[in-house]
């Protein structure tokens, strides 16, 4: 019995000798500029940590050496791409891109029109992959961009097709980091979504486009993104968006089955 207590004792140390102070500071710094909508001084993260400035400045010296921050409206700090670079090496979501790139190829050429990838990250979606229409005009967005999940319709299609506890989780931080209120109408828009299986919707943010949006499942049957078509109409469109809806649908069942996901039963 008295080894038994002197190994139990002898484990709680254990964690404070790992204890690894300057990494937690600079994850702060890291986590306060991603969830912050623009750049910040060097006192605005002192602030917003609870720190001093010398605290965070050798943090703030290495971070912009290794590239994940830079220095932007002169002393002012925001976030590089290169974590955004870092997530699509990271072997689910190049598995996801892989198996995603040659299924969106094939119905840009369907449809004529662009298509992309995008998956939750906090409160914004962001884009992982993205193919252009093969055409001579056309619409796009841009690959690494971010939106609101809430002003987009991948965001919308996303969380739709979330577990309960995800979903609320999803929300709080999205209320966190905004400031705004849910919209009063979220929960009878989400399970319209669930009852179509897609999102047809004008862009909340360009006239003239509608998205086309559906999700793309794990192997928890939960959304893990969703494949999106900014829909344009030519003079001459072959495919409508009723036709579109269905490209769509099927290309998403084919990268659900591709990366081992399975769909939710109702």
């Amino acid at each position: 019995m008295a080894s038994r207590k002197t190994v139990k004792t002898a484990s709680k140390p254990a964690k404070n000798t790992y204890a690894t102070p300057a990494l937690e500071k600079g994850l702060d710094v890291i986590e306060l500029l991603a969830h912050h909508p623009g750049a910040l001084s060097k006192s605005d993260i002192s602030r917003h940590l609870n720190r001093t400035v010398s605290e965070i400045f050798r943090m703030l010296v290495c971070l912009e050496k290794r590239g994940y921050i830079a220095q932007t409206d002169g002393d002012r700090y925001a976030l590089t791409l290169k974590l955004f670079s870092l997530v699509q090496e990271h072997p689910p979501t190049e598995r996801l891109i892989t198996e995603a790139l040659p299924v969106i190829h094939r119905v840009t050429q369907q449809m004529d029109q662009s298509c992309h990838i995008g998956i939750i990250e906090g409160a914004q979606v962001t884009i992982l992959a993205q193919v252009n229409a093969p055409t001579p005009v056309g619409f796009y967005v841009k690959l690494g961009s971010t939106v609101d999940l809430m002003e987009a319709a991948s965001g919308y299609v996303i969380l739709a097709h979330l577990g309960d506890e995800e979903l609320e989780r999803t929300l709080t931080e999205w209320k966190s980091t905004t400031g705004k209120k849910v919209p009063e109408d979220l929960k009878k828009h989400l399970s319209r979504i669930r009852r179509q299986g897609h999102e047809t919707q004008p862009s909340y943010l360009v006239r003239g486009v509608v998205n086309i949006s559906c999700p793309i499942f794990d192997e928890r049957a939960s959304a893990i993104g969703a494949l999106t078509v900014p829909y344009i109409q030519y003079n001459e469109s072959k495919i409508g968006l009723a036709e579109g809806s269905k490209i769509l649908k099927q290309a998403c069942l084919e990268i659900t089955h591709a990366i081992g996901g399975r769909l939710p039963v109702n």
